[in-house]
């Protein structure tokens, strides 16, 4: 668990709990053990697992968790994804929270799964991109893992993309792209993000390592595809539906980029009972 999700969970558990859960304060003795289990509603590709255990530990760290299943795992309605044994004022109080971290993870990696099954015959990669909710970005592109697709890059420093308002900025894709390679380490690639066939011809000739056709109608992403003639990796990006990639992959590309696989996920549903346990005491 590194700190930045230690401190995601923190903030989460903070943000629900304030200064008491009132409710299971006043009702449940401080001693009463439960055991508690999440389970699945619907049929989902499970992600998160470790996190909910954590929220969990948190605030018990005598909470005894157990997995019913693996993260990347599909499971069917009612089908069980973990239990959680110990005091109930920790199981009840962290319910919510732990919910929400595998509802959102699992959202993703289930509607991720589903554009997978889209091309699982082909040689396409599909990634995902920055499009990720503030502080939740490595979460989220380990749900996308999870469902079967790629990370694009993770932020700003790992991956030179140079896109439409770079280019504006220096002028052209030609003066962009020799920019860059005045300065950029040796060891990374230059990806260029174009708009039209002139762009492509401009950033074949300044030497582009991937080339992003962006926001391209099919017959045209077609046609650049025959211009680049594998002479740089070609990547897709901008409006793709789900739908829509087969006749991608089909097209000769090589990386279909998507931002809908985070930030168009639903949240799945997930619940969990919580029932008195006898005979087993606190950390046992």
């Amino acid at each position: 668990m590194t700190l930045s999700k230690k401190r995601l969970i923190e903030m989460a558990l903070e943000e629900d709990i304030g200064a008491m859960d009132i409710t299971t304060d006043l009702l449940i003795d401080p001693d009463q053990q439960g055991l508690g289990v999440i389970f699945a509603k619907e049929a989902v590709v499970v992600a998160g697992i470790h996190l909910a255990k954590e929220v969990f530990f948190c605030l018990d760290p005598d909470v005894r968790v157990r997995f019913m299943c693996s993260d990347g795992d599909a499971v069917e309605a009612g089908r069980s994804i973990l239990e959680a044994k110990g005091r109930i004022r920790s199981l009840l109080t962290g319910e919510r929270t732990a919910l929400n971290f595998l509802q959102r993870l699992s959202g993703i990696a289930t509607w991720v799964r589903s554009h997978v099954d889209m091309i699982k015959e082909t040689s396409v990669r599909l990634v995902d991109t920055r499009k990720t909710t503030p502080g939740w970005r490595a979460l989220e592109k380990y749900a996308v893992r999870m469902g079967g697709a790629h990370n694009h890059r993770m932020g700003l420093y790992d991956g030179i993309l140079i896109k439409d308002n770079h280019v504006r900025s220096c002028g052209s894709v030609r003066e962009a792209i020799a920019r860059i390679r005045e300065k950029a380490p040796h060891l990374l690639k230059i990806e260029i993000e174009v708009s039209d066939l002139d762009q492509v011809k401009e950033a074949l000739e300044a030497g582009a390592e991937v080339i992003m056709l962006d926001n391209m109608d099919i017959q045209t992403i077609r046609e650049a595809v025959f211009l680049i003639d594998k002479r740089a990796v070609i990547e897709v990006s901008g409006r793709v539906a789900k739908e829509d990639l087969r006749v991608l992959a089909d097209a000769g590309v090589d990386i279909i980029s998507m931002g809908a696989l985070t930030h168009s996920a639903r949240s799945v549903d997930l619940s969990m009972d919580i029932r008195p346990v006898t005979g087993c005491p606190a950390g046992k």
